[in-house]
């Protein structure tokens, strides 16, 4: 029997689900021909509470989200948090900054008084976490690659070096020498250095590599004039969680 995946959305935007689906044809019929896909609202209305793989998008900002996830783990036999803001808290835990009651009030207004928020977190800050799908949104390659690992019974093989390696491999000059700030030398690659491929700079969407190069990243900043702080500022867009918890 072809293992059952579920897709499940909690706190965000829904758009790495959304990415999910730019597969080709071909890629399409691979997935379904070894898998059952059993649980996916954006494109399916049948739901089933039989799953082996749940696949998470989205960061924990209600406690009933809390319950609804361990009710989750407690099913499936393999948990993948997908995206960043449930690989590493995302966006949303740029509210962790303010009190909660303080934060309903600037979203909701005098309606505030209807709505429950928690400090947001990952999924992994709730339940064991078995694989991430980092990004934001994920690459679709690299989710069919853990896809295709799993079902192989093997580790995904995730890169776990600087966003800074794939930026040299394309021969991109690098963004300090264009007069702006990037987080490419502490955040973990995988994403083919997209951003600063299309003229852009690293927002750390994927999150930091497991054992930065921190002195080499100061030394960096001290040749273009910069300071630690600066850096840190930017950082927190998408891993504030990370440090709001130290």
């Amino acid at each position: 029997m072809k293992p059952k995946v579920a897709f499940f959305d909690f706190t965000g935007c829904e758009g790495c689900q959304l990415d999910a689906l730019h597969l080709d044809a071909g890629e399409v019929i691979d997935l379904l021909n070894a898998v059952d896909i059993v649980n996916f609202r954006e494109v399916m209305t049948e739901r089933s509470d039989d799953y082996d793989i749940a696949f998470i998008e989205g960061s924990i900002t209600r406690e009933s989200e809390i319950t609804r996830l361990k009710k989750i783990r407690d099913q499936a036999k393999i948990v993948v948090a997908f995206g960043a803001c449930a690989c590493i808290g995302g966006v949303n835990c740029l509210k962790n900054h303010l009190p909660m009651e303080e934060a309903l009030k600037i979203v909701y207004g005098e309606d505030a008084r209807y709505y429950d928020t928690i400090p947001a977190r990952p999924a992994d800050a709730v339940v064991k976490v078995d694989y991430c799908v980092r990004g934001c949104p994920p690459v679709t390659s690299e989710l069919l690659k853990v896809i295709k690992a799993l079902l192989l019974g093997k580790k995904p093989d995730i890169p776990n070096h600087p966003v800074c390696v794939e930026c040299k491999m394309a021969g991109n000059v690098c963004v300090f020498e264009r007069g702006m700030t990037c987080l490419g030398p502490v955040t973990r690659a995988g994403c083919d250095a997209v951003c600063i491929n299309s003229g852009r700079h690293c927002w750390g969407c994927r999150g930091l590599v497991d054992d930065p190069n921190v002195d080499s990243e100061k030394e960096v900043l001290q040749k273009y004039g910069l300071t630690v702080e600066q850096v840190v500022e930017k950082f927190k867009i998408f891993n504030t969680y990370a440090e709001v918890a130290k």
